[in-house]
């Protein structure tokens, strides 16, 4: 009878041991697995290539600059073919157009949509044309269709056109049009008329 209770309980010390193992492998496979996604997913995230002090010109059909992207640094991130950019400058060049130049503290190219987002401190200046006034505008933030030459935001807006003063919630702004459009209840500033010269 001693003989039976101590091959069962040999028997069971045994099972118990190789369920331990089994349970103990299970989960040190699965820490791995999960580790290993962590890590994949974490190298999936870095930026696949950095430059600094980057400059690039995208050209129009006919071979010619249509605009000017420039910063302090460039941060490829593969995954969503995003580009992070450090104090960007988008300068349109497209012949025959006012050119446009886009200054803020960082960016967002979407590579795949042909759009960048500029973000903190935007500041738009075009200098005047035989055909239209000097633009000077600041918001926080901007989207700009760089081929089509369109910007526009959904935050407030200070304008200067000309001599003129605006203010406004939401803008867009179409540069081979030169048309533009405030939204929310936006304010305009005329300067004072100049009175006619006596005559002599």
């Amino acid at each position: 009878m001693n003989k039976r209770t101590a091959h069962r309980w040999r028997t069971l010390a045994l099972m118990l041991t190789a369920v331990f193992f089994a349970f103990g492998s299970f989960w040190l496979l699965q820490a791995i697995q999960t580790d290993d996604s962590a890590t994949a997913g974490n190298v999936l995230n870095e930026p696949d290539y950095i430059v600094e002090n980057f400059s690039f010109v995208r050209m129009t059909e006919q071979g010619a600059p249509r605009y000017v992207m420039s910063g302090a640094r460039l941060a490829h991130h593969p995954e969503n073919d995003v580009s992070e950019i450090s104090r960007p400058i988008v300068e349109s060049m497209d012949p025959g157009r006012p050119r446009m130049t886009m200054h803020a503290e960082r960016g967002q190219v979407y590579h795949g949509e042909n759009r960048v987002e500029l973000i903190g401190k935007v500041d738009i200046k075009r200098p005047a044309t035989p055909t239209s006034e000097a633009l000077h505008a600041r918001t926080e933030a901007l989207t700009v269709l760089a081929d089509d030459e369109i910007l526009k935001t959904a935050l407030p807006v200070q304008m200067t056109l000309g001599a003129s003063t605006m203010n406004g919630i939401g803008m867009v702004a179409d540069n081979p049009t030169q048309k533009l459009h405030l939204g929310g209840r936006g304010q305009i500033v005329y300067p004072p008329r100049q009175n006619a010269a006596p005559p002599q």
